[in-house]
């Protein structure tokens, strides 16, 4: 597979519905490479953007986004059409980050960071409007555990439903939502400090 790029030639961009992701994927099936291209282009800010939430780091977003696509563009011909592609994308996205921060023991840092007693966030008065909230928000979700921030970010950042989510990372709907509610609480918690800024 070559490496992705935007410069790739791509079908129409007015390509918007689910029945079009089905007919690209059937498409590069029978041999079509302009179809995954096409494919590619319209989820690749998706991806990149679960993965840099996942992570919560930007540093390895286009290295494990490529190596998600390669993994689509090898495993494409055996998709079933049951679920959603984003659905399939999405759980394929996730588990290559999972493997991402095994292999990095990334949970180490966000042990460590979490229990850095907020350096980073800003509080004096001076301080006050020269920060982004996203990122705020961003640095909180990341110090959550994966399950967790895993959780939060599906529902909360891609707004996936509760049963897409069991699905695609293979638990029951009441876990999950209990994920997503002990997630909120602790986000809370974390933000609180500064209410009256992020409002």
């Amino acid at each position: 597979m070559e490496k992705i790029n935007e410069n790739s030639e791509v079908y129409p961009s007015t390509i918007l519905t689910l029945d079009d992701d089905f007919a690209l994927i059937r498409s590069f099936n029978e041999g079509n490479e302009a179809a995954f291209r096409t494919l590619i282009n319209r989820h690749k800010e998706k991806v990149r953007n679960l993965v840099f939430l996942t992570l919560g780091s930007a540093d390895m977003v286009d290295d494990i986004s490529q190596e998600v696509f390669i993994i689509v563009y090898r495993k494409l011909k055996s998709f079933r059409f049951e679920s959603q592609f984003t659905t399939w994308l999405y759980s394929v996205t996730i588990n290559k980050c999972r493997d991402h921060l095994r292999k990095v023991k990334i949970r180490q840092l966000f042990t460590s960071i979490s229990n850095d007693e907020g350096k980073d966030i800003p509080d004096s008065e001076e301080a006050k409007g020269d920060f982004d909230v996203q990122e705020i928000v961003r640095q909180a979700v990341a110090k959550l555990p994966e399950k967790f921030r895993v959780a939060i970010i599906l529902r909360d950042f891609e707004g996936l439903s509760y049963q897409e989510i069991a699905e695609m990372l293979n638990s029951e709907v009441g876990t999950i939502k209990s994920r997503v509610f002990r997630g909120r609480e602790a986000l809370k918690k974390m933000l609180e400090p500064m209410r009256e800024e992020l409002l």
